[in-house]
């Protein structure tokens, strides 16, 4: 790194991925930056810049001392160890260490206290619900959240006509099948000790959100285009198996959108303003994508402007919106869109944002990582 551009950081201020320093001389108060940045996508801090952004500068005996200090702090007050890279710039005020510290591949990282820390902006904060901690697992492969347990659902509560239906169209005559149920769905790693789990109870109980309440899709249809407005033309709190809720959010959304007749007759329902395949195949993505670990409902909210559909959970690891555009995916819950292939119109490729995209363009997507949750944005075609 050049000086001229360590002093442009420098005046651009901290952020969630900068961090200043005018001096360390703990390892354990070091510790703690590492943990947060290995836990948070990663980042850099600089030692010999003060908090307000002015370069101090460290002599040569105090970086000496700083490597000790990083040395230590790397791979005896960080658990897993992380390995972050160093790399001494010389400005007119001394020399500034810029630590380089990647996002982590062994989330959650800790101190040795046993403290998860986060970053929240330019500061950090300790992770102190349940589900952040879950969901570090998850990003790191351990653990998914369809497959978390769903407490209170049982096998036996198992929509038995459905399941045989799908059962015989995917692998043959249910009569011939040896197995009782629940070792079957054992098998088919959708249960464990007669427990469902979270994919197994949403793809096969009649009425999941009876025990996992958050998991619904919130659907409302409003008059303006401000979400803060009290006036709507419809509202729907939709519920059942996936693919009953995928079905529903797509006819919420049918229904309140204009139908153009074009060159087709009369009687004829004409075409959704918006191509079919755009919402089946974001709607789809929202439902099987999103983060199981946040009790959070789907929200469908249909503007005269615009459509947002709004999923619990930023995109997984490193995945940017530049990379889904271009057909990258990351199974967040694979167990789910592995069955999702077999009962909704998904592929499970990757493709579905591109065909979404090639089909219709006029779609925006944002990545919230502070407010952990994906947006998809459908612009409406402005009225003739």
């Amino acid at each position: 790194m050049e000086a001229s551009e360590l002093y442009e950081i420098a005046s651009r201020g901290e952020d969630h991925s900068v961090q200043f320093k005018g001096t360390v001389t703990r390892a354990d108060s070091l510790a703690a930056e590492l943990v947060a940045f290995s836990n948070s996508g990663g980042g850099r801090i600089f030692v010999g810049i003060s908090d307000q952004g002015d370069v101090v500068g460290l002599t040569p005996d105090e970086v000496g001392r700083l490597n000790q200090i990083i040395s230590s702090a790397a791979s005896q007050h960080v658990n897993p160890p992380v390995s972050p890279a160093t790399e001494n710039v010389t400005t007119h005020e001394g020399t500034v260490v810029v630590i380089t510290v990647p996002d982590g591949l062994s989330k959650p990282y800790a101190d040795n206290d046993g403290r998860v820390w986060l970053k929240v902006g330019a500061d950090k904060r300790k992770a102190i619900s349940r589900e952040e901690v879950l969901r570090m697992y998850q990003s790191s492969g351990q653990i998914h959240g369809d497959e978390v347990p769903a407490k209170g659902l049982q096998v036996s509560e198992v929509d038995l006509k459905y399941f045989r239906d799908f059962y015989e169209a995917q692998y043959g005559s249910w009569d011939e099948n040896p197995l009782p149920l629940s070792r079957l769905m054992e098998n088919m790693n959708l249960a464990k000790h007669g427990v469902l789990n979270v994919a197994g109870a949403l793809l096969f109980v009649s009425e999941p959100q009876f025990r996992l309440p958050a998991f619904v899709v919130k659907a409302v249809a409003f008059l303006e285009n401000d979400i803060a407005s009290t006036d709507y033309l419809d509202s729907q709190d939709l519920t059942g198996k996936l693919s009953v809720v995928f079905q529903a959010s797509l006819g919420f959304v049918l229904r309140n959108l204009s139908h153009l007749q074009k060159d087709k007759g009369f009687n004829t329902q004409g075409d959704p303003e918006i191509p079919r395949i755009v919402l089946e195949e974001l709607l789809a993505n929202a439902l099987i994508h999103r983060d199981y670990f946040t009790s959070a409902p789907v929200r469908l909210l249909v503007f005269p402007d615009r459509i947002e559909i709004v999923s619990p959970g930023c995109l997984p690891n490193n995945l940017t919106v530049e990379n889904i555009k271009l057909g990258n995916s990351n199974m967040r819950n694979p167990i789910l869109a592995s069955f999702a292939t077999k009962l909704l119109p998904y592929r499970g490729l990757g493709s579905g944002i591109v065909r979404a995209l090639k089909a219709y363009p006029d779609i925006d997507f944002e990545n919230d990582r502070e407010g952990n949750l994906f947006r998809v944005t459908i612009r409406r075609p402005l009225p003739e």
